[in-house]
């Protein structure tokens, strides 16, 4: 016949607790999350993306509670090549002559040490043929594509201005001096900049991106965006 066996009140609470602690706490978000490669999420004219599009790639979970307050959790291997690009896209559609005061404010949280990556916009011509980065802080060992070109002040900001090609299409790269985590920047100044230097023409401008370019983030690291909007 078995023999129950029965554990001490004291022993039992221990063992409880330890099993709560040892468990890894999942990300939460009170709107939506992914742990897909190409999970999305669209709200309020914007569209999250968790786009791990690199190779060599780790684990990386986006939430948001919404389309302003996001974020995510990444664990990449400290190897070289970038591994993904999560991002808030917001749609503007209309020539560089035509905007209005179009304007984008960013508040972000990020680690600093221990990784390789950069908090950056990516501004695209509607035909895809045009890149603008804007690079606001970066950490660890990453670099522009291209040659410098220029230090400027545009936009509400002075960066060093880098210019290239992926092969694919222009790549204009715009390097703060100096690393930041909040701000404003006037992006109908920094594309009719880029059109008087005769870079491109008249192009329709797309998709306005802010997001964080990993290349490495080994044994996790969050990357939080408090705030982010573009108008105008």
């Amino acid at each position: 016949m078995p023999r129950t066996v029965r554990m001490p009140f004291g022993a039992l609470v221990l063992a409880i607790v330890l099993v709560l602690t040892a468990a890894p706490a999942p990300a939460q978000a009170a709107v939506w999350s992914s742990s897909d490669r190409w999970g999305t999420w669209s709200s309020g004219g914007y569209t999250l993306y968790n786009n791990i599009w690199g190779s060599g790639y780790g684990s990386q979970t986006i939430w948001a509670n919404s389309p302003s307050n996001w974020g995510v959790w990444a664990d990449h291997p400290n190897t070289g090549g970038i591994k993904s690009y999560p991002n808030a896209t917001r749609h503007i559609g209309r020539r560089v002559s035509q905007l209005g005061n179009v304007t984008t404010r960013f508040n972000v949280t990020v680690p600093t040490s221990g990784v390789a990556f950069t908090t950056s916009y990516d501004i695209w011509s509607a035909d895809h043929a045009h890149e603008i980065m804007l690079w606001v802080n970066r950490y660890g060992p990453v670099g522009p594509l291209g040659t410098l070109q220029v230090t400027a002040s545009v936009g509400g900001h002075t960066w060093n201005v880098y210019r290239g090609s992926n092969g694919s299409n222009q790549v204009y790269s715009f390097i703060r001096t100096s690393n930041t985590n909040a701000g404003t920047i006037d992006i109908r100044a920094v594309v009719t900049w880029i059109r008087d230097r005769g870079w491109f023409g008249d192009v329709t401008i797309g998709d306005v991106q802010l997001g964080y370019e990993i290349t490495s983030s080994a044994g996790g690291r969050e990357f939080v965006t408090n705030s982010f909007s573009v108008s105008g």
